[in-house]
């Protein structure tokens, strides 16, 4: 499904509502299967003798970020790993993380990563009714555009206001930089915002930033803790714009 409409502009049904904020991994499609295994082909091209299988990257996806992932592990899980200094351990991190992006991105590609269901249609119909979309997340740019771009297509980015990610926010989430940084450049207060998030981490992040927020968990963070959340759904399929005024 492609977002074809245009601004009609008029009023959002919801007036007080004027711009929805979303996280990318988990939210807006079920990435973390194609994350995992592209981590594990990086690891195997690389003869590390590393394999992640889904219980430990469960854990680790507390650990907000690909690279820091990646360091974590390093560190807690394989002592016996030595590395000569530790330019040498982000060197090679950056190098996993390089590998792994590549195999992502192909995998999206080849179709191996579907939008979860209701994302399109909502943003369809908030930007019809000329609401702004913003993407708040702290995964890498190629992987937001690789997404979007197979999602939406070329022109993905016209129907974004603000997109922020891992290269304009270093401070990973659970902290707020990402959402206060997209409130600053839409010049809107949180009140007027919403975000979509899929993790307690992603929650916290948004909470921190004044923000009211819808939470899809996934297979992967169905066992979080979402206190604080407006709303919390299985997925975005029965979520109108209408229905967000009526929580909001």
């Amino acid at each position: 499904m492609n977002i074809s409409a245009k601004r009609s502009g008029q009023a959002s049904p919801a007036s007080q509502l004027q711009a929805l904020i979303f996280d990318v991994d988990g939210t807006l499609a079920d990435t973390e299967m194609a994350h995992l295994a592209a981590f594990n082909h990086a690891f195997a091209e690389l003869g590390m003798g590393w394999h992640w299988d889904e219980a430990l990257y469960t854990q680790l996806l507390e650990i907000s970020g690909g690279k820091e992932r990646v360091a974590h592990y390093w560190k807690q899980h394989n002592a016996g790993i030595q590395a000569i200094s530790t330019s040498a351990i982000d060197e090679t991190t950056a190098h996993i993380h390089e590998l792994k992006t590549a195999h992502y991105e192909q995998a999206v590609q080849d179709g191996a990563v579907q939008m979860r269901p209701g994302v399109l249609a909502l943003m369809q119909e908030a930007h019809a009714a000329g609401l702004s979309l913003s993407i708040a997340t702290t995964t890498s740019s190629i992987n937001v555009a690789a997404l979007l771009r197979k999602a939406i297509g070329a022109d993905w980015r016209t129907y974004f206001a603000v997109i922020e990610d891992a290269s304009t926010s270093a401070i990973k989430k659970p902290h707020p930089q990402v959402y206060l940084q997209t409130l600053k450049h839409l010049n809107l207060p949180a009140s007027a915002c919403v975000a979509f998030e899929d993790s307690a981490n992603g929650l916290q992040s948004a909470l921190a930033a004044g923000l009211r927020v819808v939470v899809t968990p996934n297979r992967f963070t169905a066992h979080h803790v979402f206190t604080g959340a407006s709303l919390v759904l299985p997925d975005l399929s029965d979520t109108s714009l209408a229905r967000l005024q009526q929580n909001f």
